[in-house]
């Protein structure tokens, strides 16, 4: 090809460009079109429901549609005869009924399955390379908090987690139902779609304070300033009086709501007395909708509080947090904090114009999620909401992290050693495909006729499966799919041969069962909801792993000691953002909390969180909001993955697999422990580590021996025992 030919080629494709630009744009035209006549159609197939006469099968064939496609838009329409749909109506109801621990003498009958096809592959042989030397300043996995308002996305509390098996009885989980009552379970909410938002966020004035010791960060100044009894009035009687118009008060230090802890039966009951304390100036924000009380946030260690004055209760609001929402700050100073937050802001905006640090990592992740919705393609106009009864599903089968204390006799009494990995920005590495638009229902006669080649393809797409799984014969290993019990833990993982049970998870762990190179488990398909492969979360979490990436990198080589300990905690608050901001679009049931004055009626079905002299403080479930940021399949998704990886994980280098890590590829017997994205073993693994998401970091090692722990509390003593020791050994290597 000459320059002329080259030339010519370049201004072909100029035109080229344009008239796919155009055809691109007669397109989204075209769908915006559709969409509009779609819902008309939809208004008039329900307007005709009102006409007594109106049949079914007339209006489907008048408007294009099936028979059942016009039931599911009008329900009044459905031909099925009325004593049928009572009796299916009955046993819907008594399928979702509260879950009781399933019967021992007779075993519930199981409804028809089809058995997934093994998928074993042959054990790895790939020789890992030696273990990198540890960073410097090597980032640090997910710690064991929970963040104010997404608290409520705990799976269980960890402090149950050694809990005996028999202390809880199976948890019989909800199914699809059959017949009219089971289209809601592949529908949208009407009139909900996540749209790219027309409008850029307002900063909110921020100051830092160290309430321990009173000191006071304010644009670039310090001030001392009197904080009398440290009560939420004093504060801001103090820092108002010092930085007038602030609207949100970072604690970075001093926990003042822990004040007087010990009067208390319980940490949440402390948090709730110093929340409300009395003050003559401040009172408890008012908020607005249904839910006026819900002004303050009770948390046993990231509290929010939102007050007004007293003489202007829906006036401004200002808010005291803490840091620890964001990350830990660890003995940093409030400059330093400060520095951290301008750090994580200007990182943030370098690719995201607008992108504005909100009250709390959960909605500044969903805020900055919403702005990379894409403007053209399929979704342009947005992603629609699940129906209320799909998201309900959902939640009630797909849990979160794994947590599991694993007991003797699986592992030994006492440990050789107890060796912490944790996976770095782990969720990071799960977000390139997720689910999209309305799930596909897949019986299990519908899979049953499915060709091996489809079913392979069907388990590696986005989905959430009902199954029957028994644990292999002869298996030595750590379980591999959570089973639902009753009480805190909610979830165990049954590894014992030739235990059964049912249960509901993500495609990526029935695949992993299923193709697992130790030996395949035997998963029956009840059934499913297949979704088409998307990319919503994709540009999100590449802008955050670069955001996080270049702050990781600056932790390490800024000049400053000061800039680098800020640069440090600013990553650390990219991991908070997309964690929380990830746990966001689970979207559970709302927890609201309030306080009434006491001897007045409390509302309805309030759970009492404490009291004092004056008011009783409480919270109760207020159901679904009409959020449209509610995705609970994406969150449910990437949990599943995660959970996937801590069990099996492959090193790429492009397309080929250069090692393997997880708990499988450990020996039997030598997993001790299992927290959200980390492990902890017996012995050290040649697992490579890369500094990317999703690797495998060495976080602890405890020299042995060590007696077993036998509980939360003592586990998280020897890993922190085991921390301090790893860091000690690597400084002695460095010096």
């Amino acid at each position: 090809m000459d320059r002329q030919t080259y030339t010519a080629e370049l201004a072909s494709l100029r035109e080229l460009r344009t008239e796919i630009t155009a055809a691109e744009k007669a397109v989204a035209a075209a769908q915006k079109e559709l969409d509009k006549l779609t819902a008309q159609r939809a208004r008039r197939v329900a307007g005709l429901a009102g006409y007594e006469a109106a049949k079914a099968d007339a209006v489907a064939k008048a408007c294009g549609l099936s028979v059942g496609d016009v039931v599911r838009i009008a329900p009044l329409l459905d031909p099925t005869p009325a004593a049928v749909r009572a009796a299916k109506a009955d046993d819907q109801a008594a399928a979702f009924a509260a879950p009781a621990p399933a019967p021992v003498a007779e075993p519930v009958a199981e409804p028809a399955a089809a058995v997934a096809p093994a998928l074993t592959r042959p054990a790895p042989v790939l020789e890992q390379p030696a273990p990198a030397a540890p960073a410097a300043e090597a980032p640090t996995g997910v710690e064991d908090q929970a963040v104010a308002e997404q608290s409520a996305l705990a799976v269980a509390a960890l402090a149950a987690l050694v809990a005996p098996v028999a202390a809880a009885g199976p948890r019989e989980l909800p199914a699809l139902p059959e017949g009219p009552a089971g289209a809601r379970f592949e529908a949208v909410t009407t009139g909900l779609v996540s749209k790219r938002p027309n409008f850029t966020q307002q900063a909110r004035a921020t100051v830092f304070l160290d309430a321990a010791a009173g000191m006071l960060a304010v644009r670039d100044q310090v001030v001392r300033v009197d904080l009398g009894a440290r009560t939420p009035g004093e504060i801001l009687d103090a820092v108002l009086a010092t930085a007038p118009g602030t609207e949100r008060v970072c604690i970075t230090a001093g926990a003042p709501w822990h004040d007087g802890a010990e009067r208390y039966s319980t940490l949440k009951d402390a948090v709730a007395a110093w929340l409300n304390t009395p003050s003559e100036r401040w009172t408890t924000a008012v908020g607005s909708g249904r839910d006026k009380l819900a002004g303050h946030f009770v948390h046993q260690r990231q509290p929010v509080g939102r007050y007004a004055p007293a003489a202007s209760p829906e006036g401004p609001v200002t808010e005291i947090r803490s840091m620890g929402e964001w990350f830990d700050p660890d003995g940093a100073d409030v400059v330093t904090c400060r520095q951290a937050f301008t750090l994580l802001w200007q990182a943030l905006r370098r690719h995201w114009d607008d992108a504005v640090l909100m009250g709390s990592p959960s909605q500044t992740g969903r805020d900055l999620w919403s702005r990379t919705i894409p403007t053209t393609g399929k979704w342009a106009g947005g992603y629609p909401v699940l129906s209320e009864e799909l998201r309900g599903l959902l939640h009630a089968t797909g849990g979160q992290g794994r947590t599991e204390l694993v007991l003797p006799p699986r592992v030994p009494e006492q440990l050789p050693a107890l060796v912490e990995y944790d996976r770095t920005f782990a969720y990071a590495k799960h977000l390139w495909k997720s689910p999209v638009g309305v799930p596909r229902r897949i019986t299990a006669a519908a899979f049953a006729a499915m060709s091996e080649a489809e079913q392979v393809k069907a388990l590696m797409s986005c989905s959430h499966w009902n199954v029957r799984v028994t644990v292999p014969a002869g298996w030595n290993h750590v379980g591999l799919l959570p089973a639902p019990v009753t009480g805190d833990r909610a979830w165990i993982y049954p590894s014992e041969p030739g235990t059964t049970f049912t249960t509901w998870a993500g495609g990526a762990e029935i695949h992993l069962a299923l193709s697992n190179h130790l030996a395949p488990w035997k998963v029956e398909i009840l059934g499913g909801l297949l979704f088409e492969d998307g990319k919503p979360l994709d540009e999100w979490g590449k802008r955050l792993k670069t955001v996080w990436a270049d702050l990781t990198n600056l932790s390490r080589i800024h000049g400053e000691e000061r800039q680098r300990q800020a640069a440090y905690l600013a990553s650390r608050a990219v991991r908070s953002v997309l964690l929380f901001g990830l746990g966001g679009f689970a979207q559970r049931p709302r927890l609201v909390s309030g306080t009434t004055p006491l001897g007045e009626a409390l509302p309805a079905g309030v759970e009492i969180l404490g009291q004092d002299e004056s008011v009783v403080t409480w919270q109760r479930q207020a159901g679904f909001s009409r959020d449209p940021n509610a995705h609970p399949e994406w969150a449910a998704y990437v949990w599943s993955g995660a959970r996937a990886a801590l069990l099996d994980m492959k090193y790429r280098q492009g397309k080929e697999v250069i090692g393997y890590a997880g708990a499988l590829h450990a020996k039997p017997g030598t997993v001790v422990y299992f927290g959200t994205d980390g492990i902890a073993l017996t012995e050290r693994q040649l697992w490579p580590y890369r500094g990317e998401p999703g690797d495998y970091l060495l976080k602890g090692h405890l020299t042995g021996p060590v007696e077993h722990p036998t509980s939360q509390e003592e586990y998280l003593k020897l890993r922190g025992l085991g921390r301090a020791e790893l860091a000690a050994a690597e400084k002695g290597a460095d010096q």
